[in-house]
């Protein structure tokens, strides 16, 4: 897939697909003036590894026209296609995978015909669940936020690179994503902290050329894995 790199084990031992590199959300807060297919066209577009439609405003038959089309998107660009929170929309879509959070269905109680179809994500943010996620059944772990985020709401301060740091050795051998407050300016350093992937979303969303905003954050991120 477009810059990604497969991780080395996945829960089953399978293959499957590949959450290195930057994951753009591609998010329907209504403030970013642009709705999640058209960031998620600028993503593909600026070689972003992965996209997550992050429907959280929508209806589900808005959200399902989302994941159509954005599906149909990364296919073409061959993109790994993550569906926020549904399992049951990612399935309609034909999506690569479903993204948990901490409120989410846990990921051991996803059913197992969706367990079959879709990679799973897992979001955490502090040791407690982080040790949880190492004995449950998902393809890679969201951490964070590392900095400061306007983004979305959360209920944690920033763990910075150190803690990262101690996530990435946690749950390894799966891959880890930083999430929060991530940048250009900052990517290189998350990379150099251990984690696979990073995910933003007004860094793309907000950007003025989601397209450049996206290749810069392509480009800080391997600087990251070659310093």
């Amino acid at each position: 897939m477009s810059g990604a790199t497969a991780s080395p084990t996945s829960s089953d031992g399978r293959a499957g697909p590949c959450f290195a590199g930057l994951h753009v959300l591609a998010d329907d807060d209504p403030r970013w003036g642009r709705d999640p297919v058209s960031q998620a066209r600028a993503a593909c577009a600026g070689g972003a590894s992965v996209v997550q439609l992050r429907a959280k405003h929508a209806t589900d038959r808005e959200g399902l026209e989302w994941a159509h089309r954005i599906r149909a998107l990364t296919r073409e660009a061959g993109v790994t296609f993550i569906v926020n929170d549904r399992f049951d929309l990612a399935l309609l879509a034909d999506a690569d995978g479903v993204h948990l959070g901490q409120e989410d269905l846990p990921p051991a109680r996803l059913p197992e015909a969706a367990r079959r179809a879709l990679a799973v994500g897992r979001s955490t943010h502090e040791p407690a669940q982080l040790e949880a996620a190492r004995s449950e059944p998902v393809d890679y772990v969201a951490f964070g936020p590392v900095f400061g985020t306007a983004s979305k709401e959360s209920a944690y301060a920033a763990r910075g690179l150190a803690a990262l740091r101690d996530a990435a050795r946690c749950v390894a051998p799966r891959p880890l994503v930083a999430i929060g407050g991530i940048t250009a300016a900052n990517a290189g350093d998350v990379r150099a902290a251990g984690a696979w992937g990073i995910a933003v979303i007004s860094a793309v969303a907000g950007a003025q050329d989601p397209v450049r905003a996206t290749r810069e954050l392509v480009r800080a991120f391997e600087k990251g894995i070659s310093g």
